[in-house]
């Protein structure tokens, strides 16, 4: 059985493992293996989430996990951007997901779009920095209406695309009786 719930500080050792391992998963070849394979990364993945879950400086953050038959299998967290510059949405109050990783065996199950949608609901502004190449991941946000706006960095030898998704707008209510047809 699949679930999205949010996160909760005890899921903290699951979160570490999803990272660090769809990490390896995702970026193999992307990022210099001594970086995939580094044995403390866990321990600071875990002391990451662990700070996430329970210290008031992430409190404006949205935490949600996925889980298949009670084990952990997604992350998700999303948050006011860490870069205000980079924001892109235009739009006071915009989000920025931090961190989306499903692991691959539970690609295309609808995880990732759940997970997405649990910390960043449909139609809200937001960014986000996808690793380029990961066609994948870009497809996927493409799908949910991020688009490249022209900013890229490089982080530990990765370039990165940064992706908007403006607020959605909604349409007015078509009177009653009326097929939306117009004179």
């Amino acid at each position: 059985m699949n679930d999205v719930r949010p996160a909760r500080p005890g899921d903290a050792e699951g979160m570490a493992r999803v990272h660090v391992q769809a990490w390896q998963e995702t970026y193999r070849g992307v990022m210099p293996d001594a970086v995939l394979d580094d044995p403390e990364a866990p321990g600071r993945r875990r002391r990451m989430w662990e700070a996430v879950l329970t210290d008031d400086r992430y409190a404006a953050n949205a935490v949600a996990v996925a889980e298949h038959d009670g084990r952990i299998v997604g992350i998700a967290m999303a948050g006011p951007p860490w870069d205000e510059a980079a924001d892109g949405t235009g739009q006071e109050g915009g989000r920025e997901l931090h961190v989306l990783y499903v692991l691959a065996a539970h690609h295309g199950t609808g995880l990732g779009r759940r997970l997405l949608q649990a910390t960043i609901p449909d139609g809200a502004a937001a960014t986000l920095w996808v690793a380029d190449p990961n066609p994948r991941a870009q497809a996927f946000y493409r799908a949910a209406g991020f688009v490249p706006d022209g900013v890229t960095k490089v982080e530990e030898g990765v370039r990165h695309l940064h992706l908007a998704r403006p607020a959605a707008t909604r349409r007015a209510a078509r009177p009653e009786g009326t097929d939306g047809a117009t004179a």
